[in-house]
């Protein structure tokens, strides 16, 4: 009997994988090997955009969606940490009232991305727009740290897709029925059908706020 060789129907169908289609294995010069997370984001990155023009692309051809009926990504960026700047730590309190000499409450110097994001490689930053989550502290104009490796649990503040349509929300599950909740009065919840396609992209991890 013969022996090796590939078997019958063994391995991963073609087009089966993440990005849904076949892939190519590919060479990388020694030099860039220490590159490759940022590459692999950069990759990713790519995937992500493509996703969301999709998403916009079937909102923008769907009369029944308007812009301004819920909250959404118009913008998907990678993370780059070719530099990195550390800003003054305060542990004092800090009055509201005469100016002080600040160099004198300087404790230490911290790395935001240390705290703001725990998975480099799985984590990017959205830009939203609509109102639908303003009680959430989520306003137009402001930047999400979206973290793909978090668990989906009740509660938790996601981007999701739902039937092509690119949404941000508060999910909930009652029983096997998944809610997708606004954090706005003017709007109503989002009740997912068996029949829909639900992809959830990420958590929410940091809202970015400009005052």
């Amino acid at each position: 009997m013969a022996r090796g060789g590939k078997r019958p129907g063994a391995g991963r169908p073609k087009g089966s994988g993440k990005y849904g289609e076949e892939t190519k294995a590919v060479r990388l010069p020694l030099s860039q090997v220490e590159n490759l997370p940022e590459l692999l984001n950069q990759l990713r990155a790519v995937q992500a955009q493509q996703d969301l023009s999709q998403a916009l692309s079937q909102e923008a051809n769907n009369p029944d969606l308007s812009p301004e009926s819920h909250t959404t990504a118009d913008h998907v960026y990678a993370l780059d940490f070719s530099t990195k700047r550390k800003v003054p730590l305060y542990l004092n309190p800090v009055a509201a009232g005469l100016p002080a000499h600040t160099e004198d409450y300087i404790d230490d110097r911290i790395d935001l991305n240390k705290y703001l994001i725990k998975h480099p490689d799985e984590t990017f930053v959205v830009r939203v727009s609509g109102d639908s989550m303003i009680d959430a502290g989520i306003h137009p104009g402001d930047f999400l740290i979206v973290d793909r490796t978090i668990e989906q649990t009740n509660g938790k503040v996601v981007i999701a897709v739902v039937d092509g349509e690119l949404t941000v929300k508060r999910m909930k599950r009652k029983n096997d029925q998944i809610v997708l909740l606004p954090a706005n009065s003017n709007y109503e919840p989002i009740y997912i059908r068996a029949e829909q396609d639900l992809h959830i992209w990420g958590i929410v991890t940091n809202v970015i706020h400009p005052l």
